[in-house]
């Protein structure tokens, strides 16, 4: 009896030290961003740095998982994350963001647990439709748009946005695998006449050359 009580006191020690992360995707952003000021860890599983700093960042987590004001989350840029990765200019890992969701801004403070939570605890709420009188008159302005328009209008509007987004995405892909291709015919055109030069003889002329300026 004694060691089953001690093995489940184990299993609940290792449990309330791995905190089960929220991780942002494309699919949950809006809807998990929503009307809050965030605090992001985009992230490589493989990044040493980042698993050195996790058990931190996992209690800062927790710790904002029921604030209605601020989101503290992970993006893997490895996996689902990976297009919000892109999106915000992700470069290396890990990369700190905060503020609002639409403009965030790099965050250059300390990354142990006390200086995470001094920063987290001076986060604003942002103008959203939760927060207007936050807004300014642009910002109130273009909730009201929206907010005049019907379910249908705007199930309209945000589809043709997104495919928009979609498409200017593909166009980007394809843009960039032609410029690899072309990168890639220009690196074999350099070599070809690299080595076109140096087999017509460049190795000896440089030879001959040497052995001249000693013979005089």
């Amino acid at each position: 009896m004694r060691v089953a009580v001690t093995a489940i006191a184990a299993f609940m020690l290792f449990s309330a030290g791995n905190v089960a992360a929220k991780e942002l995707t494309p699919d949950n952003w809006d809807e998990e961003t929503a009307g809050k000021t965030v605090f992001l860890k985009f992230f490589a599983p493989w990044c040493g740095h980042c698993k050195r700093m996790k058990p931190d960042w996992d209690k800062l987590i927790e710790e904002y998982k029921e604030s209605e004001t601020v989101l503290v989350a992970d993006v893997d840029c490895t996996a689902d994350g990976k297009p919000l990765c892109d999106a915000n200019g992700v470069q290396g890992f890990p990369t700190l963001k905060h503020g609002d969701p639409t403009a965030l801004e790099d965050y250059k403070g300390g990354r142990d647990l006390s200086s995470l939570k001094k920063f987290a605890g001076e986060l604003k709420p942002v103008c959203s439709v939760s927060n207007k009188d936050l807004c300014d008159e642009e910002g109130k302005a273009k909730i009201e748009k929206y907010e005049a328009m019907s379910m249908e209008d705007l199930t309209e509007y945000i589809e043709k946005g997104e495919k928009e987004i979609s498409e200017a995405e593909e166009k980007f892909k394809s843009g960039v695998e032609e410029l690899q291709k072309k990168y890639e015919e220009l690196i074999k055109e350099k070599d070809d006449a690299a080595e076109a030069v140096k087999a017509a003889g460049l190795g000896i002329a440089k030879q001959v050359k040497a052995a001249k300026g000693k013979e005089n």
